[in-house]
């Protein structure tokens, strides 16, 4: 069977939002086991397509690779390769390799309804460099006209969405549907998929702090593990006091990128915001702004 071409590979990877990083070699010198232009593509499983030469340069070069994953950083390696290296791969070598390793992921944002909020955070988060999905299930809701600058817009029940969902370390996922019903909907199917499957780098629901705990009760008594229930950060959003579509979803954009560059000092944040008591534009509940409802 035909290996893949790595370029198709790297266009497929981009499109499912799969995270990789390609190792190239950009330059060498004196005698060694790879050439200019040679490529190896890691993929986060640890699987790869390619070579840059084979040998203990390689094993150096897949590690890297992998943390270039992790990091979203690119990084420059130079080696010297010695006759012990030359002992270990069987080749003869003594030149200088120089790799540049570059991450190719694209982070796959999935946005549970099609309402106004999600019209202004499609705009937002597609300018911040994620790969947006929009799923609802009203097709004047779901078109492409409504969300151009979406990769995808799905127009299905909300559990089918939920089934389609590519699911890894680079998923990130907002519950903005029209109202509890549908939410509810969604965090049911997404806390079986997820019992199966790795869970999403992020998991955000739109609503005031009372529809939070009345949605949480009722999702309880359907059996939704608490696990599940701890994940999802709700009320979703940066603590910026935004009322309108356009500044709520800034405030999500700008959580999505703390997750995404911050890492696991983001979530401590976000574990030390829930124990505080942030003030918040008040509504009739003592809630968020009025427009954290108005997701449909």
């Amino acid at each position: 069977m035909e290996s893949p071409d790595i370029f198709e590979e790297l266009v497929r990877l981009r499109r499912e939002g799969i995270p990789a990083a390609l190792a190239t070699i950009v330059g060498t010198r004196g005698s060694t086991p790879g050439r200019e232009s040679m490529r190896l593509l890691v993929l986060e499983d640890g699987t790869f397509l390619g070579t840059v030469g084979g040998g203990c340069l390689e094993a150096e070069v897949y590690d890297a690779a992998l943390e270039v994953i992790r990091e979203e950083l690119p990084r420059s390696i130079k080696f010297k390769l010695t006759e012990s290296d030359a002992f270990d791969s069987g080749l003869l070598c003594g030149g200088e390799v120089s790799i540049f390793i570059e991450p190719v992921t694209t982070p796959s944002l999935w946005i549970f309804g099609g309402g106004h909020i999600s019209k202004a955070l499609v705009t937002m988060a597609s300018m911040a460099g994620f790969r947006v999905t929009v799923c609802d299930d009203r097709e004047r809701y779901a078109s492409p006209e409504r969300f151009p600058e979406a990769a995808r817009v799905l127009a299905l029940e909300m559990s089918e969405c939920v089934e389609r969902l590519p699911l890894g370390m680079n998923s990130y996922l907002v519950v903005a549907t029209r109202g509890h019903a549908q939410d509810g909907q969604v965090l049911a199917a997404l806390a079986k998929r997820i019992e199966s499957a790795q869970a999403p780098r992020f998991l955000g629901m739109i609503g005031s702090k009372t529809k939070k705990a009345v949605l949480f009760r009722q999702l309880r008594e359907q059996g939704v593990a608490e696990d599940f229930l701890a994940r999802v950060r709700s009320p979703v959003g940066l603590c910026l006091g935004g009322r309108s579509h356009e500044e709520i979803a800034v405030a999500i954009v700008g959580e999505l990128i703390s997750v995404r560059r911050l890492g696991v000092d983001a979530d401590q944040a976000w574990r030390d915001r829930k124990r505080s008591d942030i003030p918040r534009a008040k509504t009739s509940e003592g809630g968020a702004s009025p427009a954290m409802d108005a997701a449909g």
